[in-house]
């Protein structure tokens, strides 16, 4: 398998952070791709220039990280990341949809933050602030749980990426279950071997 990525997407992460607890990293030939700069080889593959983006060993190209987590899932014999059904199922994916949706206002906050200051840029960047510390403050009052799932996963990839790139914001004061489940889950080798590092 051949995976487009960039080294500090968040979105990366989780895919890699899935490929680890599945065993299945050993199959993916990584390939570094700046989404930005549109190369040929990743639009071949990926007509939206993003990434993550996993080629197949039979060829087929998927993106977004949902869809290749779930791939991933369903190869190997490691124990699931997705639950089949019933409550914990629905757990996981609401908790998936809460770490992607953090990561989903974190992402463009981080390239306004970038941009020459003007109202417009300021009231986008207090929005996407607001929607990940209302975020951070649903997670504190319902933690995710211990076990390894596409939930925890994607909760445990978008604080690690606010971590990384809002340490000036810290989204961790007045969040003190969230912030020791976060330092209790990031020792879990899937998380601590993916940690995002310039």
């Amino acid at each position: 398998m051949k995976l487009h990525y960039s080294g500090t997407s968040p979105y990366v992460r989780k895919v890699m952070a899935c490929a680890i607890a599945r065993g299945l990293d050993g199959r993916i030939e990584k390939h570094i791709s700046n989404p930005h700069a549109s190369p040929a080889d990743l639009l071949a593959d990926n007509p939206l220039s993003r990434v993550p983006c996993l080629v197949t060993d039979d060829g087929l190209s998927l993106y977004d990280s949902p869809v290749i987590c779930e791939y991933l899932d369903s190869i190997g014999d490691a124990p699931h990341l997705f639950p089949p059904a019933g409550p914990a199922r629905w757990r996981a994916l609401k908790l998936q949809a809460m770490g992607d949706g953090i990561l989903d206002s974190a992402v463009p906050c981080r390239g306004e933050l970038g941009r020459p200051q003007e109202a417009a840029r300021d009231a986008a960047i207090a929005r996407y602030k607001t929607q990940m510390l209302r975020t951070v403050a649903a997670l504190e009052a319902d933690l995710p749980g211990t076990g390894l799932d596409i939930g925890t996963i994607a909760v445990a990839c978008a604080l690690g990426y606010m971590d990384f790139r809002f340490a000036s914001d810290p989204w961790r004061p007045g969040h003190p279950k969230l912030t020791a489940w976060y330092e209790g889950f990031s020792a879990t080798p899937a998380i601590a071997a993916t940690a995002p590092k310039e």
